[in-house]
């Protein structure tokens, strides 16, 4: 049955002229279902049989999965009160056996009442916004309630969303909103909080208790329901079938957020950004359904669909002023290009050498379409080939690997992508549940790049960005530069439930589980620890509540017997001298000045958790903090010769300058691998003429 196994990591309208059909918002009795029975026993039996971790399924699991459902539910404890818990807690101990049992009955008895309970709250919170506030009296907002006592009774909870309302209404009196204004936003708001809930189904409830559980594991065992795991593979092969928009839900509406270029929606010329979709029809002919209060996920369902059939779309865009429109687009399959590798050009000031930039989201596998032999599947390493080949015809010296932010995705696409870079070689150990240890090499003795390598990384590169960093770090083959890294060293598979089913139709979902633990060529695991650069930024966080530290139950770091490989060597004799210029130009650099202000600005935030509710102390805090920032980012503005802002509503400069601070550390690690490249040539020159390259000192080996 496991040979059988795929392993990927996861880590990982208002009416016209024309008349809609009224439809009630698809909707079902919040009862466990066949499927979800079948699908719980089926879970149970590979969590047991298969997880890297032994456990039980106990009264102590069942203490944890108790406590993770209700926080998961309630993550600020302000919709459940402190009876809620308690008349609750005859569960506390027996969730193990009901879920051995696939008795899943309490699960959605405890959800069905947080649904009253938010619908409840919502209501008491739009009748507060009749109520007069003083904003001049000393009171306080306690922002983060994670770790504080569940509210006694209904008063002590009405007392907490009052200072939620009053907190709210003060946010919008300083963006200068008029009192009917903020009343109606707020209304909405809250409206639509609560609708969000009420429309929840079976299958979200399900999906919400076996997380519950199995995050009680660790935190990267997880189920996906079928429409989860639909949007999974369509996040590992870049691809879809629908009409190439990107939707978001405002208020009650489903609203085009952006067009995706090439894609049918863009082609045909007829939707746009903003658009409202207020009715969605199948075929030329089809019905029209109004989908105004609808879910996201069950609009986004029915405009989805094979490739060459038809959807017909109801539009309305307030900005237009039309009445509305009916389009007809023909769906096709959507490339989505923004999570594919791409490359950028970076000249160095003075000198005018260029540097490759190679910009990684997820490392991204079509892995249907390779299993169907499809000669034109796609993959981040053909696409980093690719890319390095252009970048190799434009004359660059040396390639930077951007995977600041990539969370991970293929192990195998880790394994070959680091194989771009050595001819041959063990790339990654993985230990198995059985504790055998398996060495992964290199799928080929070619090499796709030979020249000078920087791999750039931050606290949200994890798993399979992880183990490419490692390598390329163990190899010598390049040098790491940024911040460490998130410290995901586990091994998920993904195994689809659908294989197992009994019943006609069933649809199950999918079982992500951790089953291995991988570690470097040098015995080192990145879990918990992760990647430690060479180099190491100044932006780099050292809080425990980062990354995989953040967890409660992370499986520790650990370590193996080293893999036998040979260095390449191509590092530096003497990375004290790039560390040395590296600081020297960041000294002056007004952008990691910048960065460096900023960074110290958002930790100050996240480590606040009490705000004041005094109109003068919280308009006095916002005004100095707008022109600190507004202070720091002219300066920054400044050094690149640009005019300086005059405020912070400038959506398109504020872009603009995001882009820009993006480009910061991406400009330095092309100026320490221009560094790099210059001793590397030093070096061999010293060699060729035997003299000693350095003073006596002390050395450190790349």
């Amino acid at each position: 049955m496991l040979k059988k196994m795929r392993i990927l990591i996861g880590l990982v309208l208002i009416f016209c002229s024309v008349c809609l059909a009224w439809a009630e918002i698809p909707s079902e009795p919040l009862e466990p279902s066949r499927d979800h029975r079948l699908s719980t026993r089926i879970i149970n039996k590979f969590v047991t049989q298969l997880h890297y971790i032994k456990s039980e399924l106990n009264d102590e699991r069942s203490e944890a999965i108790f406590d993770r459902y209700f926080e998961v539910l309630d993550p600020n404890r302000s919709v459940f009160t402190a009876a809620d818990i308690v008349y609750f807690e005859k569960y506390k101990k027996r969730l193990d056996n009901f879920l051995k049992d696939a008795k899943l009955e309490p699960a959605f008895e405890i959800f069905r009442l947080f649904q009253k309970r938010r619908q409840e709250r919502s209501d008491y919170a739009i009748g507060l916004l009749k109520d007069n506030f003083n904003f001049n009296k000393v009171d306080d907002y306690v922002i983060d309630r994670a770790e504080g006592p569940w509210p006694k009774d209904k008063n002590e909870l009405d007392a907490l969303w009052r200072q939620r309302v009053k907190n709210d209404i003060l946010n919008l009196r300083l963006d200068h909103k008029t009192e009917k204004e903020i009343k109606n936003k707020l209304s909405n708001r809250y409206k639509t909080s609560s609708r969000r809930f009420s429309q929840y189904n079976s299958e979200d409830v399900f999906q919400l208790l076996m997380n519950a559980y199995l995050h009680t594991l660790e935190p990267h065992t997880a189920y996906f329901s079928p429409r989860v795991s639909e949007n999974f593979k369509i996040d590992m092969s870049l691809s879809l079938e629908g009409i190439g928009a990107v939707l978001k839900g405002e208020d009650e509406y489903t609203v085009v957020q952006k067009i995706i270029p090439g894609g049918p929606a863009d082609l045909s010329g007829k939707i746009s950004a903003d658009d409202k979709i207020t009715g969605v029809g199948q075929g030329r002919n089809g019905e029209i359904i109004e989908v105004i209060g609808w879910r996201l996920d069950d609009v986004v369902d029915l405009i989805r669909g094979p490739k060459g059939t038809v959807v017909r779309l109801h539009l309305e865009n307030d900005k237009s002023g039309s009445s509305g429109k009916i389009i007809l687009i023909t769906r096709n399959k959507i490339k989505l290009e923004s999570q594919a590798a791409h490359k950028e050009l970076i000249k160095i000031p003075k000198t005018n050498r260029k540097m490759g930039l190679i910009t990684i989201p997820t490392f991204y596998l079509d892995f249907e379409a390779y299993e169907k032999g499809d000669p034109d599947y796609r993959s981040t390493t053909r696409d980093v080939a690719r890319l390095m080949g252009e970048l190799e015809q434009e004359g660059v010296e040396g390639i930077v690997i951007d995977l600041r932010g990539n969370g991970g995705g293929s192990l195998s696409e880790a394994i070959s992508l680091t194989g771009l870079f050595i001819t041959s070689g063990p790339v990654v150990q993985v230990r198995e549940t059985s504790g055998k240890l398996k060495l992964n090499n290199d799928p080929d003795d070619s090499i796709a790049y030979n020249g000078p390598l920087a791999v750039l990384v931050n606290g949200y590169s994890a798993s399979a960005s992880e183990i490419f960093a490692g390598a390329i770090q163990d190899y010598k083959r390049g040098i790491i530069i940024g911040e460490p890294t998130f410290g995901k060293g586990t091994v998920q598979t993904i195994i689809d439930l659908n294989r197992y089913a009994i019943f006609p139709g069933s649809k199950l979902g999918q079982l992500k589980i951790t089953m291995a633990q991988f570690f470097r060529i040098n015995g080192d695991s990145t879990q918990f620890r992760g990647v430690i650069p060479d180099i190491n930024f100044p932006t780099a966080s050292t809080a425990k509540d980062r990354g995989e530290r953040a967890y409660d139950n992370a499986i520790p770091w650990a370590a193996v017997k080293p893999a036998k490989f040979n260095s390449y060597g191509l590092g530096i004799t003497r990375l004290d001298l790039l560390i040395e210029k590296h600081k020297s130009r960041i000294a002056i650099d007004p952008g990691f000045r910048f960065l460096s202000k900023q960074a110290k600005k958002i930790e100050e935030i996240r480590n606040q958790k009490i705000i004041s509710l005094q109109e003068s102390i919280r308009k006095n805090e916002r005004e100095n903090n707008k022109k600190e920032q507004l202070a720091q980012l002219n300066q920054f503005r400044s050094s690149r010769g640009l005019s300086p802002m005059t405020d912070l509503d400038d959506d398109d400069a504020l872009k603009e300058e995001d882009n820009s601070i993006k480009s910061i550390m991406a400009r330095e690690a092309a100026f320490i691998l221009e560094d790099m490249i210059d001793l590397q040539k030093q070096r061999v020159i010293n060699r060729l003429t035997q003299k000693k390259p350095y003073p006596e000192g002390p050395q450190q080996v790349l």
